[in-house]
């Protein structure tokens, strides 16, 4: 008796411990007799399980010291039991098998292989596995669900021709294969991708030897490492343990976010190490080609530096999708440059090549031979800079990084871009800055102008002057300019010789001379066919000498003789801002920050010059109808919103490129600010920027001065905000309120008539300027 209780106890301790961690031919796992595999260690756990009490049954592994139960692979995840009463059952030649209770084959291993001495086991690694001795044949490690566990990977074998990749659940409560799927594709150069279905979500950016570019809070650290491995018969991305005692997942939500899990003892739950996706800069793609995103403004995205917005309408209304194009094209045959740019996420490798024995200057030299190759940067930074990797095609998925190794590119450009060349432009620049300061202080000249006529008229009455040729002493002191005999004119201009003639506007033709004393000068030729006459003529000397400042060019004195009227300057190499802006050549040196900055001094410079006066009246208007505002050009009332609203055109122009007066367009038949209004309402002001140099634009600041230019230009007075308010507006990034209709918004042939129809105190011109051009210093 006592031998045979001694037998059945050795026997049932052999039976305990071959039933704790696998499972051989002549045994079955039944749910109903509660039989489950426990790896040697007592980490995991494998046997038939219910999501929250559901009636579909899986067979999985979980761990086993952790409550709730946490699943972490499932083996008919797609196949579920209606009931607890399927067994898993191993048979020869070595196949695992789930049978219902039918006995029909629910899942299984299928493997081919014959083994001849096959067992199912229970790894501590939670790897469920059947092997033939040392050998394994098949094991669940290859097979991921939702989790990925330690030393398991992602990615290809060659040689078997599989595919390693996680597909997240359905819901907490079915653990049916879901919608995401997250793998290493090796498409190109290594780089971990998560899509939903079909659509792409997210991409790492390529694995430069210490982490993926696009990685942000994944860094070297105690608990594990990371890595890809690259070989001719796989590639794979995996993590593995470097503390043991650690328990860690990396899991495949339902959402479709991968997260890295620790499991804390103190707290007894699963504490969240760090998320792939951690802002909305992780969107695939989210800028398009060749822009970058920020996300440090909820989702912000620019252009790379040389590179401007493919559809300026679509970036303007944040419609990303169409991405940047370079600033200046590319020409291989004549030889194209490498830009470096740093602090950002390397682009999709998709379409790449890589050389991993190649250096960084062997990886220029084979990109620059390639028209193809738009990119190249080093393979592997993790010993220095080694390797080589080539894009080709758009450059999409980047983002904006913090700067560091791995964060460098090199990107293909137009040889004009060089440093060589971009010295040359940088010298082009002082020339246009020296310049640009000359047009600001035109412009503050011009509007100072404006309001002296105005004070003018408004304090004295009506100047005449006498029609002979020679005025007496009395009007000469009243011009307090000395008169120019017209012979010393035609002397210093050699008669006007077109060598000499600097420019040609609606007033006329200005010629530069030098005087016998050799001092140069600059005469303004009133065109003949002006119907300015001589008192509006000897009005606009007088005011024009009270409005000598420092910065102004220097008004030297005047002649009138027979039919030539003609002002004399101080000769300054600058020229007036209408003569540039409204060049096609010359418009070019005035990109955006050099308007906005002009935009932003004229209107400092009305506050600091602008009068008080509340309105008036005049009986004569003189000045060019294209600034005039409606109330002083029709009614002779002047006030400072009249200047506003001069102001408001003369933004409308700078943002445009065109003249207010003589604007023409082929879709329409409006003025500039027609044209500028219709734009406005439909939502589509940027298209107003049609010669703005758009690779200097900034979009926010261009469609917040048409916004201004608008709220200036009104019609009505009391509709258009102060100088001061504009100021404001233009410095800051409030509310704008909305704009209203402007003035003088008709078509050309109304307008025309209007402007030919004015009250006989009303002196119109013909000409498309008739204002003194006040040069700046």
């Amino acid at each position: 008796m006592e031998l045979y209780y001694s037998f059945a106890i050795i026997t049932n301790v052999l039976l305990i411990t071959h039933a704790m961690d696998t499972l051989n031919p002549s045994h079955t796992l039944r749910h109903m007799t509660g039989d489950t595999l426990i790896s040697s260690g007592g980490t995991f756990e494998l046997g038939f399980f219910n999501p929250d009490d559901s009636n579909k049954w899986y067979v999985g592994v979980w761990y086993k010291r952790i409550a709730p139960k946490t699943v972490v692979w499932v083996a008919n995840r797609d196949h579920p039991l209606p009931d607890a009463s399927g067994t898993l059952t191993l048979i020869p030649p070595g196949r695992l098998l789930l049978l219902n209770a039918a006995n029909a084959t629910v899942w299984s291993t299928n493997t081919s292989n014959i083994l001849q001495i096959p067992v199912a086991q229970l790894l501590d690694s939670g790897n469920l596995v059947v092997r033939d001795g040392n050998d394994i044949v098949w094991q669940s490690f290859d097979f991921p669900t939702d989790t990925l566990l330690p030393g398991m990977k992602l990615g290809w074998n060659y040689a078997t021709g599989r595919e390693a990749y996680m597909t997240s659940a359905k819901n907490g409560g079915d653990p049916a294969s879901g919608d995401f799927t997250f793998r290493c594709d090796p498409t190109g150069y290594p780089q971990n991708v998560l899509k939903n279905g079909a659509s792409v979500q997210y991409k790492s950016g390529p694995w430069n030897g210490l982490s993926f570019s696009g990685g942000q809070n994944l860094k070297k650290n105690t608990l594990f490492k990371f890595g890809v491995v690259m070989s001719k018969t796989e590639v794979y991305y995996y993590y593995e343990l470097l503390n043991s005692s650690v328990i860690t997942r990396f899991q495949l939500r339902e959402s479709g976010v991968a997260q890295r899990f620790i499991w804390s003892d103190e707290k007894q739950e699963w504490a969240m190490y760090h998320t792939v996706q951690v802002d909305s800069c992780d969107i695939y793609n989210s800028c398009g080609a060749h822009g970058s995103c920020n996300a440090d403004i909820a989702l912000d995205c620019a252009c790379l530096k040389r590179f401007v917005p493919k559809d300026p309408v679509g970036w303007s209304r944040q419609e990303w999708e169409n991405g940047c194009i370079r600033s200046k094209p590319l020409n291989c045959k004549s030889g194209d440059v490498f830009l470096k740019y740093s602090g950002i996420k390397l682009p999709d490798t998709q379409h790449s090549w890589f050389n991993a024995s190649l250096s960084l200057r062997e990886c220029n030299q084979v990109c620059s031979k390639n028209c193809s190759c738009m990119a190249y940067a080093s393979l592997d930074i993790s010993r220095g800079q080694n390797g080589c990797l080539l894009w080709f095609g758009d450059l999409v998925n980047i983002r904006d990084m913090p700067p560091g190794p791995g964060h460098d590119i090199y990107i293909r450009l137009a040889s004009s871009e060089s440093d060589e060349s971009r010295g040359k432009k940088r010298q082009l620049v002082i020339v246009t800055l020296c310049l640009m300061f000359g047009v600001i202080l035109v412009c503050l000249s011009l509007l100072l102008y404006f309001q002296m006529r105005k004070r003018i008229n408004q304090q004295s009455s009506e100047i005449v002057l006498g029609l002979d040729d020679h005025p007496d002493e009395s009007e000469n002191k009243e011009l307090e300019l000395p008169q120019f005999d017209l012979s010393t004119i035609v002397k210093a201009t050699d008669d006007f010789s077109m060598d000499n003639k600097l420019g040609e506007g609606g007033f006329g033709p200005v010629y530069k001379g030098v005087l016998d004393e050799g001092q140069e000068i600059a005469v303004k030729r009133m065109s003949k066919t002006s119907r300015q006459g001589v008192d509006e003529f000897k009005n606009e000397v007088i005011c024009i000498a009270k409005l000598q400042h420092r910065n102004l060019v220097k008004l030297l004195g005047w002649c009138i003789q027979g039919t030539e009227k003609m002002l004399v300057y101080e000769y300054m190499t600058n020229k007036s801002l209408d003569l540039i802006l409204f060049n096609p050549t010359r418009s070019l040196l005035l990109d955006w920050p050099r308007r906005f900055n002009i935009i932003n001094g004229i209107a400092r410079g009305l506050i600091t010059f602008g009068g008080n006066e509340t309105g008036g009246n005049t009986s004569r208007v003189v000045g060019t109808y294209g600034y005039m505002s409606p109330e002083y050009a029709v009614d002779g009332i002047f006030s400072v919103k009249s200047d506003v609203f001069s102001f408001g055109v003369i933004v409308l122009e700078i943002v445009s490129g065109k003249r207010n007066r003589g604007f023409v367009h082929s879709d329409h038949r409006l003025n500039l600010l027609g044209h500028a209004w219709m734009l406005y309402e439909e939502g589509r002001s940027i298209e107003l920027v049609e010669s703005c140099p758009k690779n200097s634009c900034d979009i926010s600041q261009v469609m917040r001065s048409i916004h201004v230019g608008l709220l200036c230009v009104q019609q009505h007075p009391e509709d258009r905000p102060s100088m001061s308010s504009v100021v404001l507006m233009l410095s800051n990034g409030g509310a704008l309120p909305e704009a209203k209709h402007p003035g003088f918004f008709t078509g050309r042939e109304i307008l025309l008539k209007s402007e030919t129809s004015v009250s006989t105190t009303t002196t119109s011109s013909t000409n498309a300027i008739t204002i003194s051009l006040v040069e700046a210093r």
